[in-house]
């Protein structure tokens, strides 16, 4: 057994030490990034000019490298510079120090507004930070910061990268860096020390000299002298000497009807807090020598009066509340939600008492019972126009979610015709505060798919967004939804036309429900020349030749196809073929004229021959087109009485075309749509043979489309020029459309026809559609009108404060909403975007009024401090930090010093009662000796923070080493004490 054991014994692992290690593996990488980001050898750039690090361009590029399974984040940040760096220079570079070095004594840059903490505090142009990656934990243990650090070393010096590179380690939140920067025989070490208070020796300048001389360690004697930049921050939170301008709205002024921040019509606008929280002053003195100032425990020269330098910022409000924003949001929250109007309000909200309760969605199915149709509330209509009639009462207020009021007002508002005893003009706008329909504003809608803003459609809007916030929210909107509903119910039945609608066809370029409207105004159009015609029917018996001038269906049906001559100076508008109607219901052919047309229009419409139809009697004509006669038999050529297209809105129109398309291509599929197509053209064509007995197709193109009739001169045989006349190719095609609808087409006036657009129907298609409408649908149709209503408000109050950056944003946001609403169904992420950008600029605008009214800008006598002022506002809303011209003692200067004052004096008002403690309390309540020290200087309260830089340039390590920069930034503030460090040594002997 022990001679099987003795051969394994002798096994032994042989450890190969040429293979990389992690450590080995990471040092490579870091290498490998430097090379790949050409980060090797010294790039020198021209010197940094006054303010770059804020106005410049910062650009940063990022990879990520791994220690082991411990993940970094590699970040390369340069501020985008032309380089001065040419070939053939490289042997004159050789000596020169970094530029990361020369950087740490430039002071033309000192303490930036608006910059990485590593600028701030190196004034660096650009430097590498390798930090743990978003999901790594902090580098905290000593060991493995040494280890990092030793890494970079070794990478810095293997590249000969001469960029500064830092290293984040402890917790995040304490931003704490170290870094190295390697040069040709130099080195620059940067440290950093990160208390939460500051040591009592350190609270001066005279501390931190101490530090950083014994940091720097230099043999010289005596020292060079140390170049200080000093900047104390004051920060103003007592606002309370200046009321927020911002009026609340008075909820009260709707119904008494004063004009008020709730005035229907109109969208409120401001913030309801002062959406500037701090105001901070910054006091500089950017060029000190040591030696001609003063500043320790005991005394300080620091006067912030008497600083060279003041700059301040403003600290925002961190989302303010503004009145536009959040009617827009709210109404927004409608579009979400899923209950219809009757489960919101309940059966009871249409019950009358001693009625039964109507269901306005069964409108269709009662058109042969008009009168079974009750009319549920007291339409504002029906009381002004029928105020002898009885009078219903609308339900009890403990049940009605809209005060009687408050609805009686916006019925009123919204239908302004009723206050008359003559009825408005549909096309006339009732407020003159809407802006003009050719200015730019009001084409808005056009671009938003909304409804104009002296519209119907569009002051609804308004009064639901309203109603919505203020008076009953979501059941408020339902009660008055269906209480409009019932107005336009009535108006229909009633022959009202609804105000705030432009005449004619439905506008496609509006939204669905502005359409659904027009529409419905089209029917009480319709409906009403209708039932005028009925009177002037039963006033005269001989009514078939007597039809007033009128451009007629000339026109209306234009195109390459469809052209038809226009005499224009023909008379006045002719009355609607409706007018001559004998039916509510159905037009349709009366016995005499079918028992007329047996024998001679079937067989003339099959034989095509005009002269069988010459012996029958004219009708529905409406006036001679001009010297044209008909080619048969010599007559004058008549223009007919025809019947206008149907209007129909874009629903329709898409359903139109999907009907169309399920035909398919096929040869019947392709017929029945030309069929369908052609019924308006088929009833101009029976239209033309009513009023043109004897008339052929050639006679009936010359009039409808000109261009399918070629004439040309011949010269017959008497050698006269004559001119004679084809149809065009196209109409000579067999099976044409045009010659199938002219052979089946009869002698037959538009009065007597089949109605191309029934108004009847139509109109209850259009209720029944608003009836059904949930408060989300009908949210939806309507948050284009809002949007474009808050948009043209925000536009209004920006030309009181006439701000440059606003408008470009007001621009991008009109833009944006033209691209997202323009389409249906916009997706609500995109709206809220639109909605946060119009808080946006709201929360602006009232910032810009907050500070005008701070400084007064209204109170100034002397024009040229008014515009220096108001510049002055304006750029401390666009620019993060603004220097105030003279300081102190400058104009906007003493507007800030007394704002100070103002606030010390309220601050020391409220400490009187500290008059009244011991001796001992009193100390206690001063604090500590720094505390004391500053509050000798009673106009400005303690900073909020102070900050040093101090630098020199002396050799290190020994007296014989070059001279390099060194550099010590300090902040100390009530909780926080940081110093940053960037000390250069020699390398050349060490």
């Amino acid at each position: 057994m022990a001679a099987d054991s003795e051969p394994e014994s002798e096994v032994f692992e042989i450890t190969d030490f040429t293979t990389a290690s992690e450590w080995e593996r990471f040092i490579s990488k870091v290498e490998e990034v430097l090379n790949d980001w050409k980060l090797i050898g010294n790039s020198l750039g021209k010197p940094l000019e006054k303010g770059i690090f804020t106005s410049g361009t910062w650009e940063e590029k990022s990879d990520e490298i791994s220690f082991a399974d411990f993940k970094f984040s590699v970040t390369h940040h340069y501020l985008v510079q032309e380089s001065t760096d040419k070939e053939g220079k490289d042997e004159l570079l050789e000596d020169v120090i970094p530029q990361s070095m020369q950087d740490l004594l430039c002071m033309n840059n000192d303490f930036p507004p608006r910059a990485h903490c590593l600028v701030r505090w190196y004034g660096l142009r650009e430097f590498v930070v390798i930090a743990p990656a978003a999901h790594s934990d902090a580098v905290l243990s000593e060991s493995k910061c040494n280890l990092l650090l030793s890494s970079v070393s070794i990478a810095l010096g293997n590249t000969g990268c001469q960029v500064p590179v830092f290293v984040q380690i402890h917790h995040k939140w304490r931003r704490t860096y170290v870094g190295e920067c390697q040069g040709p025989g130099v080195r620059t070490d940067f440290e950093m020390v990160h208390l939460r208070k500051v040591p009592n020796q350190y609270t001066h300048l005279s501390g931190l000299l101490d530090i950083f001389k014994s940091k720097i360690g230099c043999p010289l004697t005596p020292l060079p002298p140390v170049s200080i930049a000093i900047r104390f921050t004051y920060v103003l939170q007592d606002w309370q000497q200046y009321f927020w301008p911002q009026q609340p709205p008075d909820i009260d002024a709707l119904v008494g009807g004063e004009v008020g921040g709730l005035e229907f019509g109109k969208l409120p606008f401001g913030a309801c807090e002062d959406p500037i929280s701090e105001l901070h002053l910054a006091t500089t003195w950017p060029h000190l020598t040591e030696g001609i100032i003063v500043d320790n425990d005991v005394y300080s020269d620091l006067d912030p009066i008497q600083a060279p330098h003041w700059s301040v910022r403003v600290r925002k409000a961190e989302n303010p509340q503004c009145l536009l924003g959040d009617f827009v949001t709210e109404f927004f929250k409608i579009c979400r939600r899923k209950e219809s109007t009757d489960e919101i309000l309940g059966r009871s909200a249409f019950e009358e008492e001693g009625k039964e309760t109507a269901d306005i969605t069964h409108a269709l199915s009662k058109l042969t019972e008009p009168a079974s149709v009750p009319i549920h509330k007291l339409s504002v209509s029906n009381m002004v126009h029928t105020a002898k009639k009885k009078i219903r009462k609308h339900r009890g207020v403990e049940e009605s979610p809209l005060n009687n009021d408050v609805l009686n007002t916006i019925l009123l508002f919204l239908f302004p015709d009723a206050v008359s005893e003559k009825p408005l003009d549909v096309t006339t706008s009732t407020d003159n505060n809407y802006p003009p329909s050719e200015s730019e504003d009001y084409n808005l809608y056009n671009q938003f798919k909304s409804a104009p803003s002296d519209s119907l459609t569009y002051k609804l809007a308004l009064c639901l967004c309203m109603i919505n916030f203020y008076h009953g929210g979501l059941k408020g909107v339902a009660h008055l939804w269906q209480e409009f509903v019932l107005e336009m119910r009535f108006r229909w039945e009633n022959n009202f036309l609804i105000p705030g609608l432009t005449s004619g066809p439905p506008d496609l370029r509006c939204c669905l429900l502005h359409q659904k409207l027009q529409m419905l105004n089209c029917c009480v159009e319709r409906k009403k020349a209708r039932d005028e015609g009925k009177k002037t029917t039963s006033a005269s018996d001989n009514v078939t030749n007597i039809y007033p001038g009128d451009a007629g269906k000339a026109g209306d049906q234009l195109g390459p196809d469809n052209l038809k001559e226009t005499d224009k100076d023909k008379g006045e508008v002719a009355k609607s073929w409706d007018s001559w109607s004998d039916s509510e219901e159905e037009f349709f052919e009366c016995l005499s004229d079918t028992e007329e047309l047996k024998g001679n229009g079937q067989e003339n419409g099959k034989k095509g021959g005009p002269k069988e139809m010459a012996n029958l009697r004219p009708e529905g004509r409406l006036y001679q087109h001009g010297k044209l006669t008909l080619l048969h038999n010599g007559e004058p050529l008549y223009i007919p009485v025809t019947q206008e297209p149907a209007p129909m809105t874009e629903d329709l129109l898409e359903e139109q075309s999907e009907v169309l398309a399920k035909l398919g291509t096929s040869a019947e599929g392709a017929h029945l749509r030309a069929r369908m197509q052609s019924a308006c053209l088929l009833s101009d064509m029976e239209s033309f043979k009513a009023a043109n007995p004897g008339c052929s197709l050639e006679d009936f193109v010359r009039w409808y489309s000109p261009r399918d009739y070629i004439e040309e001169e011949v010269i017959d045989e008497k050698g006269n020029v004559v001119l004679k006349g084809e149809l065009s190719a196209r109409m000579k095609i067999p099976s044409n459309m045009w010659v199938e609808a002219w052979e089946t087409a009869k002698p037959v006036p538009a009065r007597r026809q089949r109605r191309l657009f029934d108004d009847t129907r139509e109109a209850e298609k259009v209720l029944h559609y608003l009836a059904i409408q949930k408060p989300a649908d009908l949210a939806r149709h309507l948050l284009p009108c809002v949007i474009h209503a808050a948009i043209l408000k925000v536009k209004e109050e920006e030309s009181l404060e006439n701000i440059s950056s606003v408008k470009k944003i007001i621009k991008q946001i009109i833009s944006h909403s033209s691209k997202v609403l323009h389409f249906p169904n916009p997706e609500d992420k995109k709206l809220e975007e639109i909605i946060h950008q119009i808080t946006n600029v709201e929360a602006l605008i009232a910032r810009a009024r907050s500070l005008k009214a701070k400084f007064g800008t209204e109170k100034c006598e002397q024009e040229e401090e008014k515009e220096d002022l108001e510049r002055f506002v304006s750029c401390l809303l666009e620019q993060p930090e603004v220097l105030v011209t003279g300081a102190g003692r400058g104009h906007a200067g003493r507007i800030i010093h007394k704002l100070f004052v103002n606030a010390q004096r309220l601050t020391e008002s409220s400490d009187e009662a500290a008059a009244m403690t011991p001796p001992e309390e009193e100390l206690k309540r001063m604090g500590s000796p720094e505390e004391r020290r500053q509050n000798s200087v009673s106009d400005f309260p303690p900073p909020a923070g102070r900050e040093f830089i101090l630098r020199t340039t002396v050799p290190r390590p020994a007296p014989y080493s070059k001279a390099l920069p060194q550099r010590m930034y300090s902040v100390l503030t009530k909780e926080d004490f940081r110093l940053a460090g960037a000390f250069s040594s020699d390398t050349s002997f060490f």
